[in-house]
């Protein structure tokens, strides 16, 4: 899989070619992005390419090493998912325009389809902190993945919230994700990568350009059921987070506050054209139905179902171990063992590491009987 992704990562160094580009890309080559890569200009015209976008994918293939690409995104151990990873977050494959890349430092996890997004202005007023540190903590306490864009202001108060009640949390940067923005987040950066992750659809080495943060709005909202607007002047691009949220489907909640606030005059503006006004962490709770997120997880961690996954829980330990070598210590058929380590995965007992490697989820070589 590792040489096929590398392909969406060199056309995702493409200036110009987006989503819908390569999806046409796709189609006209039948699914074979190398083919597409390395396809003659004629045939790249053929297939829907303008002159300008085939001979920025010439030039750039002339100049760059995918492999050598690849090999520096590994040694820093970065994971790439597209669309085609069973990885990718399950609820921004769902929304228009979804990022065919993305680069992930850290760990995505099932449970993080239970998340909502936090944002807000970066000149935060005591009432605003206040507010994001309660709020992002009774999110994360109950087991709702906090997501941010990990600016000064609302977004670093609501990871570090979401980091100091135990919890998991998610930062969505406008920039490379082995660049850090702003500098000063860089031990928080780290913290969030340890207990969350750190997303970016840009390619590595990207620097946090102002123009990079409306695009990056839009995955912040495709990740979650929710997005939250704490304070946000009238053009924050915390109000184009809840613009896309609207879009996607999803709910938009704003905390009301002072009529004379320059900062609480987006969310206000929001209230009064339909958001739901937040009064308490429990809103968001109980509009989305996520009191019984403890029952969810539960069940998703429950005991093995058969002899299979009992087998294979017993093999895996804390290190990754391919799927190739899971099959030949079970002595198992490589299409019940794939099976059955995905609905594993689903419940949450195992992790992929990446490369079709797994580890189980708590102490290796427990002993589990089967359920009847």
């Amino acid at each position: 899989m590792a040489d096929l992704r590398k392909y969406w990562v060199g056309f995702n160094l493409v200036k110009g070619i987006g989503g819908v580009r390569l999806r046409t890309l796709i189609e006209a080559f039948n699914g074979d992005l190398e083919a597409a890569w390395w396809a003659a200009p004629q045939d790249l015209l053929a297939a829907g390419m303008s002159k300008r976008l085939t001979a920025n994918l010439v030039e750039l293939r002339a100049a760059v090493s995918l492999d050598q690409i690849w090999d520096s995104i590994q040694a820093r151990g970065i994971q790439v998912l597209t669309w085609e990873d069973e990885g990718y977050p399950r609820r921004l494959r769902e929304v228009d325009y979804a990022p065919p890349v993305l680069y992930v430092r850290g760990e995505l996890c099932p449970e993080d389809d239970w998340a909502v997004a936090v944002v807000g202005t970066r000149r935060v007023t005591a009432y605003g902190r206040q507010v994001t540190e309660q709020l992002a903590q009774a999110l994360a306490s109950n087991g709702v993945t906090v997501v941010s864009g990990l600016a000064r202001g609302v977004d670093g108060i609501a990871h570090r919230a979401a980091l100091e009640a135990g919890g998991r949390t998610l930062a969505v940067l406008g920039c490379g994700v082995d660049r850090v923005y702003p500098p000063e987040h860089r031990q928080l950066a780290e913290a969030i990568g340890q207990s969350g992750a750190l997303l970016s659809d840009y390619p590595m080495g990207t620097p946090p350009e102002a123009r990079n943060f409306p695009p990056r709005n839009r995955i912040i909202a495709g990740l979650t059921l929710a997005t939250v607007v704490v304070e946000a002047g009238e053009r924050s691009g915390a109000l184009i987070t809840a613009e896309f949220a609207a879009e996607q489907g999803r709910e938009v909640f704003a905390v009301p506050g002072s009529i004379l606030a320059p900062q609480s005059r987006g969310p206000n503006r929001l209230i009064q054209q339909g958001a739901h006004p937040l009064l308490r962490a429990e809103d968001i709770l109980e509009t989305l139905e996520l009191t019984l997120i403890a029952e969810h997880r539960q069940a998703r961690r429950s005991l093995p179902a058969d002899a299979t996954e009992a087998r294979l829980f017993e093999i895996l330990g804390p290190e990754p171990m391919h799927v190739d070598e899971i099959r030949a210590r079970a002595d198992l058929p490589i299409e019940t063992v794939t099976a059955a380590l995905t609905m594993m995965e689903l419940k949450g007992m195992v992790r992929q590491a990446g490369g079709m490697r797994y580890y189980a989820v708590g102490e290796s070589g427990a002993s589990y009987e089967t359920q009847d």
